[in-house]
């Protein structure tokens, strides 16, 4: 099995910046692509970034210019630094992970638990 573990939520200003960190553990081989996804209450939840395992990043228009996703594939840990931050990015925030258990498995994915972004005054 494979948990993800995010951190790095919380309450912030319109403008201000938050980094938040997914720590993969567990029964890894590889990780293939990692990502953030975000879920707004009364909305479906949406892709924020992703990124490969070589490092190429991808964004929502929406992230572009404000978010940088990184990953640190030493520690099987994704990060997002988010900046500029407006009230329309109020969400519960998920990592998600392809993760290949054995080298002759099929990539999995898995998905933490959340960690909230409010930004209010």
């Amino acid at each position: 099995q494979v948990q993800l573990v995010e951190s790095g939520g919380g309450l912030v200003q319109p403008g201000g910046s938050l980094r938040l960190s997914c720590a993969a553990s567990g029964s890894i081989f590889r990780i293939n692509a990692m990502g953030w996804y975000r879920q707004a209450p009364g909305k479906q939840r949406e892709l924020v970034a992703s990124i490969t395992s070589s490092g190429s990043p991808n964004y929502e228009d929406f992230a572009k210019g404000r978010f940088t996703i990184s990953r640190d594939n030493a520690k099987n840990t994704v990060y997002l630094q988010m900046n500029s931050l407006k009230p329309e990015d109020t969400a519960v925030y998920y990592c998600n992970a392809a993760v290949r258990a054995r080298e002759w498995t099929l990539p999995k994915d898995y998905w933490g638990q959340g960690t909230q972004v409010t930004v209010s005054s």
